[in-house]
């Protein structure tokens, strides 16, 4: 058994005591010492219901090492256990953020600018003067006939689609392209423009399998 530092704190508080438990220790260890401390202490718990609070720091305990832990505080019938808390887990700076993908209905008209920091699907058109800026990929289903700017903080790999690609202009990260008349094609198929060894290409909606090996997940609002 470690020596010197508690591995159990107490600490009283309005609503009762709340029980520090170190995060470090060999469980098995955790639970003789609190079996001691209470057995220690048993006449300081004797009297009215005392409502308890048990905080694991960053030990994480599935629902039976959670059942030891009451089976022993209900060997003193006066201690209520109300919570046995855990911290959240650091978030893993390695992790990938999920972009979020926002869902826009109507029209961006002549002069007006949507922007936004993640994915948009525009279900609607974009006409003549109108202009969408976003840091993710932007799907219009609809016409577009007016300006977009996808991937708008670097990101090379964000694409632009439409139902129909009438673009007056189209950019992606700092690329910069006003579409060839070859481009406007009539078949009735959703086109998406990217980045291809540095210059602005199209393709059919249905290649994106081959332009993307990972299917992307979106979180939506």
């Amino acid at each position: 058994m470690v020596t010197g530092k508690s591995i159990i704190t107490i600490k009283g508080v309005k609503e009762g005591l709340v029980f520090l438990l170190d995060d470090r220790c060999d469980f098995v260890e955790l639970l003789d010492e609190l079996n001691a401390k209470l057995d220690k202490h048993g006449q300081q718990f004797n009297g009215p219901i005392v409502h308890i609070f048990i905080k694991l720091g960053a030990r994480q305990l599935n629902e039976e090492g959670k059942e030891r832990i009451r089976a022993i505080f209900r060997k003193q019938g006066n201690l209520l256990i109300q919570s046995i808390e855990s911290d959240p887990p650091d978030a893993d700076p390695e992790a990938e953020s999920v972009p979020l993908l926002h869902t826009m209905t109507g029209m961006v008209r002549s002069g007006q600018t949507v922007e936004y920091d993640g994915h948009l699907l525009l279900i609607g058109d974009v006409n003549p003067g109108g202009t969408v800026r976003c840091s993710g990929d932007v799907y219009v289903l609809g016409a577009l006939r007016g300006s977009v700017h996808a991937g708008t903080t670097g990101n090379e790999e964000a694409i632009i689609a439409a139902s129909l690609m009438r673009p007056t202009q189209l950019r992606i990260a700092d690329v910069i392209s006003r579409p060839p008349d070859e481009w406007t094609s009539a078949e009735p198929w959703m086109e998406y423009a990217f980045l291809r060894e540095g210059a602005m290409a199209i393709d059919k909606l249905t290649s994106l399998g081959r332009q993307r090996k990972e299917v992307m997940l979106f979180k939506g609002v």
